[in-house]
């Protein structure tokens, strides 16, 4: 089992920077490559970023690349988002997700059986 607590949210006006933070505990954080998803209001909920176990290889959905920065400090069981250059679009709650089968690269918030935080809310104003 893992337990996932995120952090870091909040009320910022676009062009802003926020930095979300997602702390583990259970398991052993550092065998399990890690993602970042968004829900919106009245939409589902869509993949942000991910991360291998290692920290060597990241991926991105296409309308945040070269935005946003996913890393994690395996030795703090954290992962991070940093968030630059925000848009009113980018307004959503973000989760942390780790998939249960370690072998896996978080990428499909629906295919994938997840442990997922409780989420925190970002509002990017225009």
């Amino acid at each position: 089992q893992v337990q996932l607590v995120e952090s870091g949210g909040g009320l910022v006006q676009a062009g802003g920077s926020l930095r979300l933070s997602c702390t583990a505990s259970g398991r052993i954080f550092r065998s399990y490559n890690m993602g970042w998803f968004r829900q919106a209001p009245g939409k589902e909920r869509e993949f942000v970023a991910a991360l291998s176990w290692s920290g060597d290889s990241t991926y991105y959905a296409d309308s945040v690349k070269g935005r946003f920065a996913i890393s994690r400090n395996n030795a703090k069981n954290t992962v991070y988002l940093q968030m630059n250059s925000l848009k009113p679009e980018d307004t959503a709650v973000y989760s942390c997700a780790a998939p249960r089968d370690v072998r896996v690269t978080p990428s499909d918030p629906r295919g994938v059986t997840y442990y997922w935080g409780q989420g925190t809310q970002v509002t990017v104003s225009s």
